[in-house]
């Protein structure tokens, strides 16, 4: 857990969580056309023509925010995405989650964070709309916030693993990520349970 806080591998760790998004959202882009995906205020119009991996290390470069943080996002996606199965991360939100994921979870962890205005300049949106996003990701949340050390410690095992094999899943349904009812398989963590054992479900 304490490897991956680690400040010299988080480039690796960008790269890693970038490339999973990347596939997170090609796919959810492939199953629009098949079933319906609600808009939400996460939609953009159209695609960023910022790539997944260039805009995260831009919010790594300018948010200053603890290796953590970029942990913490990580679980909130995943809680966000299996609390909110009609919005899966595609090419058209994924952007602003990630902006509004890091910022919560930096809000959460650290003592000292930049404010929303200078949020909404590292991701190239207005602050009114940084505004709506953080209110609407909260509720999304149900705003579950707490991470527990047992959950922190899951998903960094589980990023650990994954980057030691040099490359991201290559199989979304082995993926952590919950991409909704887009996939007919993913793997999710069970927060609830003692044992904290990964559970594949069927959605």
């Amino acid at each position: 857990m304490a490897e991956l806080e680690n400040p010299n591998l988080m480039p690796k760790l960008i790269t890693f969580l970038s490339s999973l998004l990347q596939k997170v959202a090609d796919s959810n882009d492939l199953n629009r056309q098949f079933q319906p995906q609600k808009i939400s205020v996460f939609h953009g119009l159209s695609r960023p023509t910022i790539s997944i991996q260039s805009y995260l290390e831009r919010i790594f470069k300018y948010a200053n925010c603890s290796p953590s943080c970029y942990i913490v996002a990580y679980v909130y996606l995943d809680r966000f995405a299996q609390s909110q199965p009609a919005l899966p991360v595609n090419s058209f939100n994924v952007h602003r989650l990630l902006i509004t994921s890091v910022m919560v979870a930096a809000k959460f962890m650290d003592d000292i964070y930049y404010n929303n205005a200078y949020y909404a300049k590292v991701g190239g949106i207005s602050t009114i709309e940084m505004n709506f996003l953080e209110v609407d990701f909260l509720f999304g949340l149900g705003f579950r916030l707490n991470v527990t050390p047992n959950t922190f410690h899951i998903y960094c095992s589980y990023l650990q693993r994954e980057m030691m094999m040099q490359q991201p899943p290559l199989n979304l349904a082995e993926s952590s990520i919950n991409l909704g009812k887009s996939l007919k398989l993913h793997l999710c963590f069970n927060e609830d349970e003692t044992s904290h054992q990964q559970q594949q479900l069927a959605v």
